[in-house]
């Protein structure tokens, strides 16, 4: 003999309750999904930006002549006594105690006239198209390959202006015909 419950008044709610833990799951892990996304999203902007603002610094080095590329001596002292700026590996490589044939570029004391001021900073800050603060680092040092000439090596490093993560990072070489 078997023996079945008559009363079934209840399992309604338990199917509700199981309904909307299952639902519930499923929500969080879109939220999840969502936010994870938002942030690659985010990431991916300053990256481009910061891409983009590398390459305007290079630019105008890529307009300049070989002579005009150079840092005022001023701004060059000041960004020589910040840890971010001597903490990068082109510096500690190339520039801290320069190997030879590598050596430093001589700085100026003004820029020159026909030069955009930011040419001849190493470090400033400055702010990108999506409105977030960004730091441009620019190192500059001589280079000469074997049976070459001197070249200018030059090197743009765009880091998060608050906490200093590199974003991108551009090396290009000039030789004296560069601007001629």
């Amino acid at each position: 003999m078997q023996l079945r419950a008559q009363d079934e008044s209840g399992f309604g709610l338990l199917e509700l309750l199981m309904a909307m833990v299952m639902l519930n799951v499923a929500i969080l892990a879109l939220v999840s999904a969502f936010s994870s996304s938002s942030l690659a999203l985010a990431r991916a902007s300053r990256i481009a930006t910061a891409a983009a603002l590398a390459n305007t610094q290079m630019e105008l080095y890529r307009g300049a002549k070989y002579s005009d590329i150079v840092f005022i001596t001023s701004e060059w002292t000041n960004a020589t006594g910040d840890s971010s700026y001597t903490n990068d590996t082109v510096y500690q490589s190339y520039m801290a105690s320069p190997p030879p044939p590598k050596a430093l570029v001589t700085t100026v004391s003004t820029c020159p006239a026909n030069v955009p001021a930011n040419a001849c900073d190493p470090s400033y800050t400055t702010t990108g198209a999506d409105h977030q603060s960004y730091r441009v680092d620019t190192y500059l040092y001589y280079d000469t390959p074997t049976n070459g000439g001197q070249l200018k090596t030059v090197t743009v490093v765009v880091r998060d202006a608050t906490n200093f993560s590199s974003y991108a990072r551009l090396t290009s070489t000039f030789d004296p015909s560069t601007g001629t």
